[in-house]
């Protein structure tokens, strides 16, 4: 689903990273209306939660695995401005970190799904209550944003045959079908760990709940990337079948490209302490997002 760089044209990245800046800074200033300094620990464990969640990449369909982008969780648990700020967040941080999306291609996987996504979710979460609304969330917020990334692709000159479109569309539908499934399992836990959850900063009992998911993080983080499966993703085996894989690039080297520390020498426990340290950071850089945002509203 990250499209790195090298896939996309000049004027497209360009124009992109353009629109995304000020669509972010647009989410910035409205969430600081609403954002409260409760609000931080839920941005940094929700925020660290999806980032180890990402890392788990299943098999779906024609040789090509998914893993959940978590739009329309963010957007359920936090509301559509705040998750927007906690993908960006995410995507920044695997870019420059993780070499997982291109620097110069970050403001189309922030449009995609940080913002498009969110936005296609939010929709049917407004609008129809319950596992239903989860469900059609996470389903429309994926399908929402590889279709954007196959016109991106498009835009940018990349020719593509009608079979492989259509294998293309098919791996994408079914990782949507399961992104809705995942969004309805996972926000029905925190209801039933907690009723009261809501948009609101500070539910009763929240605590329980960012602890449930802190440790369930640290799990999937550490233990859970050990079990991904190694079958390329949805947008990885697109560009295997269009013959450009060999086209992308990474601006810089960084030790835990890859989702691999390269400092470890067992590639094994390398593994498990990139995806430590990626929970790490994310959470305080979520965090840090939710208090400045409550400072700027107490300004």
């Amino acid at each position: 689903m990250h499209i790195p760089d090298g896939f996309l044209s000049t004027p497209v990245w360009l124009g992109l990273d353009a629109a995304a800046a000020v669509a972010v800074g647009v989410v910035c200033r409205r969430a600081e209306r609403g954002m409260d300094q409760g609000a931080a620990p839920r941005l940094g464990v929700l925020g660290a939660f999806v980032f180890a969640a990402q890392m788990i990449n299943f098999p779906v369909a024609a040789g090509a695995s998914s893993h959940l982008v978590g739009g329309a969780l963010l957007t359920a648990a936090l509301g559509p401005l705040a998750a927007s700020l906690v993908l960006t967040a995410i995507l920044a941080i695997q870019a420059l970190v993780f070499q997982d999306g291109g620097l110069l291609a970050l403001g189309a996987n922030v449009t995609n799904m940080a913002l498009a996504g969110v936005l296609a979710a939010w929709v049917p979460l407004r609008y129809l209550p319950g596992k239903l609304g989860l469900f059609l969330g996470g389903a429309a917020s994926v399908f929402t944003a590889s279709s954007l990334a196959i016109a991106e692709l498009r835009v940018s000159g990349v020719g593509m045959s009608p079979g492989v479109l259509r294998t293309a569309l098919v791996v994408f539908l079914v990782s949507a079908v399961i992104e809705g499934l995942i969004t309805a399992a996972v926000m029905g836990a925190i209801v039933r760990m907690n009723p009261e959850w809501s948009g609101a900063p500070r539910p009763q009992g929240e605590r329980r709940v960012l602890g449930v998911l802190g440790v369930a993080a640290v799990v999937l983080g550490s233990a859970g990337a050990l079990l991904a499966s190694s079958l390329p993703d949805g947008l990885e085996k697109l560009a295997e079948n269009l013959g450009i894989s060999g086209s992308a690039f990474a601006m810089l080297s960084t030790p835990l490209a890859d989702y691999e520390w390269k400092w470890v020498s067992n590639p094994m426990l390398g593994r498990v302490a990139a995806g430590l340290a990626g929970i790490a950071i994310i959470y305080v850089v979520c965090r840090l997002v939710g208090q400045f945002m409550a400072r700027g509203k107490a300004r």
